[in-house]
């Protein structure tokens, strides 16, 4: 929650921010794709610092750096020392995402890893969902300044009951033997193998598996619908369907409501599918199946003539899109040995930078050069392209299955 609002302060007071340093929409584009740069470059290595620290030392350490940063922000007196504090804010905030699957794959069976992923996730985009009118508020009441410092310091007294109460369950002193037979016998041994491997051999295994290279593609294609809608959406409210600040707040806060119950539906219903005797890559398939059949309803939001039916039509991408992320989120913690989590989740996220990277600057050169409409046409025809890749993956080679 806390890294969403962190990550949503900028694109809320996007507009307000702009005018304040004389800052053009072009040059927002590239401030946004500074960020995805770093976020993208950082997830490489993020992985292997979180399998190396461990998840708890690993997770305070980046959540502290992201933090400052986002404090740091309220200092911007240009396009450029603005870009400069965001693209510190993208260093910090991949750890969030290689920790997070870490954390599942050492607490929870296989049956309960979906559900997991998505309730995380829906911190996540619960902290999106409170963000338009939180810091709408406290921008109009105090500052776009005091936002920024008041939404960084959360992070920083996060990670005092994080490294109070977080450990693995082999050393957790509160465990209790039913829970232990629930989870130990899949995280109290290393994986064959895979525990002595040298640092060469290790990302070998990753880079000559066909799934990683499908999964990281995928990413690439899919993930620009989210940061479009992440980053761009309130300020497309603003410019397209001139809206104040204030009703921005009002109504962009029910598109990531959305993103909310598609975070936990997609877990829960893949969850469902392996209870009733699914194995569990095939259901998550089954669920990125039907969400990549509504994600092309994108182009409805720019020919609808309200705002209304324009944050309805939104609100249904977005659930679709979390659906589709934390499954394939999912399919990684099943398909990959647990030592290598992390670092194999930050190879893959790559792609979710990389795509945002590229699709940031084409949507600023459209945005600036047309309108949005072609945008969201464009956000309707990735996910069908991804799903051809993604059933590919071969569940052969699924070693977390358990």
């Amino acid at each position: 929650m806390i890294n969403y609002i962190d990550r949503q302060t900028l694109s809320i007071l996007a507009r307000t921010i702009q005018d304040d340093l004389r800052i053009a929409d072009l040059e927002y584009s590239y401030i946004v794709q500074g960020f995805l740069l770093a976020y993208t470059i950082t997830f490489i290595f993020a992985g292997r610092i979180t399998d190396w620290l461990g998840t708890r030392v690993s997770l305070a350490a980046f959540i502290v750096w992201w933090s400052v940063a986002n404090i740091m922000t309220s200092l911007s007196r240009s396009a450029f020392s603005l870009g400069a504090f965001r693209f510190l804010l993208g260093i910090g905030e991949p750890g969030n995402y290689t920790a997070a699957p870490k954390a599942v794959s050492e607490w929870f069976p296989p049956k309960e890893r979906a559900l997991v992923v998505g309730i995380y996730t829906a911190g996540a985009t619960l902290g999106a969902t409170i963000a338009p009118p939180v810091i709408a508020v406290l921008a109009t009441r105090w500052s776009w300044r005091a936002a920024f410092v008041l939404t960084g310091s959360l992070g920083l007294l996060w990670v005092i009951p994080w490294l109070w109460l977080y450990q693995r369950p082999e050393k957790h002193p509160r465990i209790t033997p039913a829970e232990w037979a629930l989870v130990g016998p899949h995280v109290s041994h290393p994986d064959v193998g895979e525990a002595t491997s040298s640092e060469r051999q290790r990302w070998l295994l990753l880079l000559r598996r066909s799934d990683t290279w499908l999964l990281l593609i995928s990413r690439v294609l899919t993930d620009p619908v989210w940061y479009f809608y992440l980053f761009w959406f309130p300020k497309y409210l603003s410019d397209a369907r001139h809206l104040s600040l204030l009703q921005v707040g009002k109504m962009a806060w029910f598109v990531y409501l959305a993103a909310d119950i598609g975070a936990v539906l997609g877990g829960w219903i893949s969850g469902l599918l392996i209870k009733r005797g699914m194995r569990p890559v095939p259901s998550r398939l089954r669920v990125m199946k039907a969400a990549a059949c509504l994600v092309p309803l994108s182009p409805l939001v720019a020919f609808v003539p309200s705002a209304h039916l324009a944050v309805l039509f939104s609100a249904i991408v977005v659930l679709a899109q979390l659906t589709w992320q934390v499954t394939l989120g999912t399919l990684i913690v099943d398909l990959y040995p647990r030592v290598l989590i992390a670092t194999v989740s930050g190879l893959i996220a790559t792609g979710s930078g990389l795509g945002g990277v590229l699709s940031t600057n084409v949507v600023g050169h459209l945005v600036s050069s047309y309108s949005y409409t072609p945008v969201f046409i464009m956000m309707g025809l990735l996910h069908p392209c991804a799903l051809l890749l993604v059933l590919r993956v071969r569940e052969s080679k699924s070693v977390n299955q358990g």
